[in-house]
């Protein structure tokens, strides 16, 4: 785990004592700069990793860079005096992953960025503001109790902004919302966006009449500068006795967004090899990764999408590679290790099954993630498409969706209901459709389990519960209602229009999990690449035309362009065919496997004496799910992971400081009897 941490402090003179960046520092840490606001990293951070410019006029102006940034030196000293200008979005324009942090005299700013895969936190410390990019440090600094009502919100609204705000688990401990920058003066925060908004509600986005061959190109180029980011990056050669293959290796899938990735690394001039020749062939081949899941799924899917990757693979360029995954490496396996992550996450569920795969790959590994979250349509889009008067838009996605779930008797009434779904949310204000939520989880109204459509259709609203409210208690989903509410009451609510703003938040949901996901499944020296995360890129596909971002098969039919555009043309039959569907059967798969464990688990849960579950219900509804009845198991996966995550952060030993004014207890100390509503 790899982080930054510092801390704006008071005006000179306002704190009594000793200055505390003498005598407080994180373990581990190296300091980029020093008093009186200082700035430190934390981890296995490699040198190439880590860049500071200084301005050469003698004031105190600097700026660090820390990730893979496309940016030269000189294109940082112009960044450094653009920003010094307020010029913060020209700092997040330059292709790759990265988090900036800017010293101008006593003013600090730390930007994220656009998706929320690079988190800033914050929060009031010693007269001023400790701030990171990670929250755990910054509670065992201030030594912060546990939020239960976020933990609850994050239970019952996963993918809504009204309900989380710009909470942590951790008590007076703020995220930094995507988009947004932390600026400090002598120890005052303030949070700034630094994208262009503009109001949504009456004229149509940009995007809506944009050239769709101009924004694939768009596309095309964010996509490219992205993977060839990180091939221009020094290779890195692990230690003797590390998983990793040196050089650079990709997921190798039949889906769509990883073999991208792989086919343009693979492609473009470079080596995704070691200059000196470690890895396959002299360092000049790939290393594809695909991971054959035998334990689910019929035997004839899993051919058919080994077809594919080794079709993609018989590239010269590919050295592709094979995983098998038995039964012990289903989900919900080997739950009682694990490294502690900064919050909790589905992935906590899934990390053994990944660790396997991404241990066979490179040392800088691209991952498809992020690619549906920016590229697909959120079906709360079709509203938009109503609202620009384009009704002959929601033609294709509504025929579509009546044929998910197969045929049936009630399939040519499906267009009608979508449509009355879609005006109804288009006719609906933001503070009425956050209100009606409020008012359902007091009401304990939930969604009926169902397939595609149904899901589609409970998504055509501001906001909804999610898969794990139902099994929340009474007091819990009354917590989260008030902080629906007071959202919904607050003035200056907000214009955007439904579908952006759903797609927006589900964006930050996917890249905060995905966070989770490189923590969890973190193999040592490795390092996690998701270019579709990329600020370039998220503002790329931003620029899609919301009718073709709709139609069926999206997706893959971008992407399929975007590779012939970079000169890739021939595809296996079946390339883009969705995984979802099996990564749902390896999850029932693993809870049926795993259900006693996980039956002990909840005998006692921490989540119950939090108040935010009855273990009882929660038993029976893993006994139900295990048996094969239509259970959320979504919703069981997220208590499970939080449960899991409790129990590792209150097992933890010691704090992330040293020094003699090292805070007398660590996070959450205390134990189990700080978890209280």
């Amino acid at each position: 785990m790899r982080w930054l941490v510092g801390w704006s402090s008071a005006a000179v003179g306002q704190v009594p004592g000793v200055r505390p960046g003498r005598t407080l520092r994180p373990v581990g840490a190296q300091l980029l700069w020093g008093d009186p606001d200082p700035l430190w990293m934390v981890g296995d951070w490699r040198a190439d990793e880590v860049r500071i410019v200084h301005a050469e006029n003698g004031s105190v102006a600097r700026l660090a860079v820390l990730g893979r940034c496309a940016a030269s030196d000189a294109d940082l000293r112009v960044g450094l005096f653009a920003a010094r200008g307020g010029a913060l979005r020209h700092l997040t324009a330059w292709a790759g992953s990265y988090t900036c942090v800017l010293q101008i005299g006593r003013r600090i700013t730390v930007l994220g960025d656009l998706a929320g895969a690079r988190p800033v936190f914050h929060t009031q410390w010693a007269r001023g503001t400790a701030y990171g990019t990670a929250a755990l440090p910054l509670a065992d600094l201030t030594e912060a109790a546990l939020d239960v009502t976020y933990l609850a919100a994050l239970l019952a609204c996963p993918d809504s902004p009204e309900a989380l705000g710009e909470g942590t688990p951790y008590a007076g401990v703020r995220r930094v919302p995507p988009g947004h920058a932390l600026i400090m003066r002598d120890g005052v925060p303030e949070v700034s966006g630094y994208e262009p908004t503009a109001s949504l509600a009456v004229a149509g986005t940009p995007a809506a009449h944009a050239d769709p061959d101009l924004a694939i190109a768009g596309i095309r180029d964010a996509l490219v500068d992205a993977v060839r980011t990180r091939l221009a990056q020094p290779r890195f050669v692990p230690d003797p006795g590390e998983d990793p293959a040196p050089g650079i290796g990709a997921d190798l899938s039949g889906g769509s967004a990883s073999s991208t990735l792989a086919l343009l690394a693979a492609g473009l001039p470079g080596m995704p090899g070691t200059p000196l020749g470690h890895g396959s062939a002299a360092g000049q081949r790939l290393l594809a990764v695909t991971f054959n899941d035998l334990a689910t799924g019929s035997v004839q899917a899993r051919e058919a999408e080994l077809e594919r990757a080794r079709s993609m693979a018989a590239d010269p360029r590919l050295h592709h590679v094979v995983v098998p995954g038995g039964p012990e490496s289903l989900p919900y396996a080997d739950l009682d290790s694990g490294p502690l992550t900064d919050e909790p996450g589905p992935s906590l569920i899934t990390a053994e099954r990944h660790r396997r795969r991404l241990a066979a790959g490179g040392a800088d590994h691209f991952v498809g993630h992020g690619a549906r979250q920016v590229l697909d349509a959120h079906p709360a889009r079709l509203a938009d498409l109503l609202m620009d008067r384009r009704r002959r838009g929601l033609l294709r996605p509504v025929t579509a969706l009546a044929r998910a779930d197969g045929p049936s008797g009630r399939s040519v009434l499906v267009p009608f209901t979508v449509y009355r779904a879609a005006r109804r949310l288009a006719r609906t204000s933001y503070r009425q459709g956050v209100a009606d939520v409020a008012a359902r989880l007091l009401d304990r109204r939930f969604e009926e389990h169902g397939g595609a459509l149904a899901a589609s259709l409970a998504a055509l609203a501001w906001c909804r519960p999610g898969p794990a409210a139902r099994w929340l208690t009474g007091e819990a989903l009354a917590e989260v209602s008030v902080r629906l509410q007071d959202a919904a009451a607050r003035p200056g609510a907000m214009v955007e229009r439904p579908g952006e703003r759903r797609a927006r938040a589900a964006l930050a949901r996917h890249a905060a999990d995905h966070r989770v996901f490189e923590q969890a499944a973190e193999v040592r020296s490795q390092r996690l690449h998701a270019p579709f995360l990329d600020n370039q890129v998220v503002r790329a596909c931003r620029a899609l035309p919301e009718t073709l971002r709709v139609q069926p098969g999206a997706r893959a039919t971008i992407l399929r362009s975007v590779l012939a555009g970079a000169g890739i043309r021939e595809l296996p039959p079946g390339w883009g065919v969705n995984s979802h569907v099996s990564t749902a059967v390896a999850v029932r798969a693993g809870l049926r496997s795993a259900v006693d464990d996980l039956l002990d688990l909840f005998e006692a849960p921490l989540l119950a004496d939090a108040g935010l579950v009855e273990a009882r219900v929660v038993r029976a509804a893993l006994r139900a799910a295990a048996e094969g009845e239509p259970v959320a198991v979504d919703g069981l996966t997220d208590l499970v992971a939080t449960e899991v995550w409790l129990r590792r952060l209150l097992a933890r030993r010691g704090s992330c400081w040293t020094g003699t004014e090292v805070p007398e207890q660590r996070a959450v100390a205390g134990g189990v009897q700080r978890l209280s509503l």
